[in-house]
């Protein structure tokens, strides 16, 4: 068996920590500590991430879409494959190494999807552009954690508290959603959805598109005007 390479790391703005990247063969991994934070061989989440969100909002006219995470690209790319050719999706990254790393040695994951038209970058935290956007979009995707628990960066956990998920409703649309991966469930993070004015759907979905873990993803419709 190949021997995983460190290929390169990069610091977390703001509080440190350090992502790492290593490949072994055609294989990448990206890891924080001893988690590993995504895998490029394991997609299929990250993929009904985009595609379960664009569901819920594919009657809306030019659709604005966020996504917080670039990870490796694969809610990206879904996204691009089912929104109209008018449809704008900005990614919100923090970390600058991380959209190097998908021009450089991972060009090969993202076959190119950071050149499409309809996408812009955001060098920065998700949570500024959630804040400065005020009825700006039809969907907000996050998958900056394991979940709705700062574990890449601990300010994180302002995105999912009651105060993040009221800039996330001002954020969107009428009929918008709010949708966020996690590595598990969070029977709290749902109630304190519930409790901001959103019809949530809690669904199970596997790493893999017929493997791997079980992971969560919130579909969060925003109800009020």
């Amino acid at each position: 068996m190949l021997p995983w390479i460190q290929v390169d790391s990069a610091t977390i703005p703001g509080e440190g920590g350090e992502l790492r990247l290593k490949q072994r063969g055609g294989e990448f991994s990206i890891m924080l500590g001893a988690n590993e934070l995504m895998n490029s061989r394991l997609s299929g989440s990250e993929e009904a991430l985009a595609t379960l969100s664009w569901e819920r909002i594919k009657t809306h006219p030019k659709p604005r879409v966020l996504i917080g995470g670039l990870g490796m690209g694969f809610t990206l790319r879904a996204a691009l494959a089912v929104v109209p050719d008018d449809a704008g999706i900005t990614v919100a990254e923090l970390v600058p190494a991380v959209v190097a790393w998908a021009r450089g040695p991972m060009a090969e994951v993202f076959k190119g999807c950071l050149d499409d038209p309809r996408v812009g970058i955001h060098q920065g935290d998700v949570g500024e552009a959630i804040r400065a956007g005020k009825s700006a979009y039809d969907a907000i995707l996050l998958d900056v954690d394991n979940g709705p628990d700062g574990l890449t960066r601990k300010s994180n956990d302002r995105l999912y508290d009651f105060a993040g998920l009221r800039a996330a409703s001002d954020a969107l649309r009428p009929g918008g959603v709010l949708a966020v991966w996690s590595s598990g469930p969070d029977p709290n993070f749902t109630r304190r959805l519930k409790d901001s004015g959103f019809a949530v759907d809690v669904i199970n979905t596997r790493a893999g598109r017929k493997r791997g873990a079980r992971h969560v993803i919130w579909l969060a419709v925003k109800t009020t005007r």
